[in-house]
């Protein structure tokens, strides 16, 4: 094959998606996963759409959280296209943005699951694999870890769970471009700012209505949708030839030149999905 064989976690939606999307169209296959068989069929179905080049898509059901399910992701590629040139792993989940006390015991338990072990999971596999991969043939590969809120240390009312867990995937990150300087596999963050999906969508029945309603005004200024970032992303993932690379699209400079620039021009009402339905 001419293309790259890329494994997207969590893509059966959102930024996942349309990461894949974005590599098939590119020539590139695509390993999609998701939790259950019927999300995958209907992913692989979808970008399949875009393929060029004889790029191809498969869909592989695993839930990260389970290691063995996460090995069989890796497997299954392997068997379809005989390697993996690219590791993303990108499955994650919010909770309900109220504190930590407020929360549901599953939340609790369900966010650093999915966030953290399952990154860990395939930061695991994909490392063993790669490594192996490259004693055989010469084949070396590229991981990278989702950033998000909290990465960076910040801040913010009902976001501690998930922040949390960002932060954690940011520091476990950051030891692992350490440990693997001047090997065969090249580790960096994928960071893609705030991102309008379907899981933005429910979220709003999470949050406590004058706290949404803040939410929006920021969604605003900073957020972007998934056909936009995602093509950037997979560009600088494709381009990149950098080890503790971080691929990040709404910077900090970028982040005050909009806010900056929306005290001059309103940014408009830019994604009406967001608002709560009005009372009878």
């Amino acid at each position: 094959m001419s293309g790259k064989v890329v494994v997207v976690t969590g893509s059966t939606k959102g930024i996942g998606r349309g990461l894949a999307r974005e590599f098939i169209k590119r020539g590139h296959s695509v390993v999609v996963s998701g939790r259950t068989q019927a999300a995958v069929d209907e992913a692989v179905a979808d970008v399949s759409k875009d393929a060029v080049n004889g790029a191809k898509a498969l869909g592989v059901p695993c839930d990260v959280i389970d290691y063995a399910a996460v090995q069989k992701l890796w497997d299954k590629a392997v068997a379809a296209f005989g390697r993996v040139d690219i590791w993303i792993n990108n499955a994650g989940m919010s909770n309900s943005r109220f504190p930590i006390g407020h929360l549901l015991q599953d939340e609790v338990e369900a966010v650093p699951r999915t966030n953290l072990v399952g990154t860990l999971n395939g930061s695991h596999v994909a490392l063993k694999g790669m490594k192996a991969q490259s004693q055989i043939n010469g084949i070396s590969g590229d991981l990278y870890n989702f950033e998000g809120f909290g990465s960076n240390g910040s801040k913010q009312r009902g976001m501690s769970l998930y922040g949390c867990t960002k932060f954690a995937i940011t520091y476990f990150t950051k030891c692992l471009i350490a440990e693997t300087k001047g090997g065969a596999v090249r580790v960096g963050y994928l960071s893609p700012g705030i991102v309008i999906t379907d899981l933005s969508v429910r979220d709003k029945t999470k949050v406590p209505p004058k706290q949404w309603a803040f939410t929006i005004m920021i969604y605003n200024i900073l957020a972007d949708r998934v056909e936009t970032v995602t093509p950037w992303l997979v560009e600088n993932v494709l381009a990149n030839t950098k080890h503790g690379a971080r691929i990040a699209w709404l910077t900090r400079g970028k982040s005050l030149w909009r806010f900056l620039k929306s005290r001059f021009v309103k940014p408009g009402d830019r994604f009406p999905e967001l608002h709560l339905p009005k009372a009878a």
